[in-house]
């Protein structure tokens, strides 16, 4: 194991369980036939190749998740339902084989709030997970209908973050018509995430539910470069919205952010200055990115000792209640 001196907490990290490659081929088939091969061997394993990873880049804890779309692109309600459910138990026997290196953030039914949030409490307090990451919207539907309020109220009481992971749109826009490099991680899942994440604040989720926390990865989606003109241009095209607190606001109280795939000094100094150094956390996105990468670029960013060790553990630490 190579010395590394930051202890880090990474949160995007992926995996996939038995029979969910058949969800993420909508994804892979973009791939070539080696990358497609390297990636199922590295979702697959749990031992040597990614623990070798993690004790290079000096990565203490990784907390898995299901790889996208997960059984937000199932159709059938009740089969989601029993996926999630199934997806939850393998990963915490995984979990449990390495309980110092490894935590969960459970799968999601989403088709069903009552069914999400059930599942919530069941992986959370008898599976002893950290939260949920949902892979964007479910077959079109997005979470800031009142519906979800039975979703959010229980997040709030066991007070466990989501993460709020990139999906394709649906449909797929005009836009990215004849540029399919566009529709998904190179831009549009990106404006997709963001998209959604906002529609979460200005849908009022954050007022009626003040201490959830939603996770945004690849530094945010771009969104912390935008606070001061969500609070201008809100200002005049509100449209009737109203809002407890100025937009910009609910960046760093309910909306916090992780570095995955995004190793840019600049990225990051921008982030911490719109975010606050409380509300950003390191991550790598494995397997999709190079791990050694993201250490290297965490460990060598002009941050002081203090923010470095925020960022890289510290935060994780408290908003996960990881000890």
């Amino acid at each position: 194991m190579t010395a590394r001196r930051i202890r880090k907490i990474a949160l995007e990290e992926h995996f996939t369980a038995p029979g969910f490659e058949t969800y993420s081929k909508v994804f892979t088939s973009l791939m070539g036939s080696a990358t497609q091969s390297e990636l199922s061997s590295r979702l697959t394993d749990f031992d040597d190749i990614r623990l070798g990873e993690m004790d290079r880049a000096g990565i203490d804890v990784a907390v898995l998740s299901q790889t996208g779309p997960s059984v937000q692109a199932e159709t059938d309600v009740d089969t989601a339902i029993r996926r999630a459910a199934e997806n939850n138990d393998f990963l915490a026997r995984q979990v449990a084989r390495h309980p110092h290196r490894y935590a969960g953030f459970a799968s999601l039914p989403m088709h069903s709030p009552r069914a999400a949030a059930a599942e919530l409490s069941r992986a959370v307090e008898t599976l002893g997970f950290k939260g949920a990451l949902v892979n964007g919207h479910t077959n079109g539907i997005y979470y800031d209908a009142p519906a979800y309020d039975e979703l959010w109220e229980r997040m709030q009481q066991l007070d466990v973050p989501l993460y709020l992971h990139p999906t394709d749109p649906l449909p797929i826009t005009k836009a990215y018509e004849g540029h399919p490099e566009l529709s998904g991680a190179v831009w549009g899942w990106g404006v997709e995430t963001a998209t959604h994440a906002l529609r979460l604040l200005f849908g009022g989720v954050f007022d009626r539910f003040p201490q959830v926390k939603i996770i945004l990865g690849h530094m945010g989606e771009g969104l912390p470069m935008l606070r001061w003109r969500f609070d201008s241009r809100f200002a005049v095209y509100s449209h009737g919205v109203k809002l407890a607190l100025r937009p910009s606001e609910y960046f760093g109280r309910n909306i916090v952010i992780t570095t995955s795939g995004v190793c840019s000094p600049a990225a990051l100094a921008c982030a911490l200055a719109e975010m606050g150094d409380d509300a950003v956390m390191f991550s790598v996105d494995y397997p999709y990115e190079s791990t050694a990468i993201a250490a290297d670029f965490i460990e060598s960013a002009p941050l002081s000792d203090d923010t470095r060790e925020r960022v890289c553990s510290r935060n994780a630490e408290r908003i996960l209640k990881l000890g």
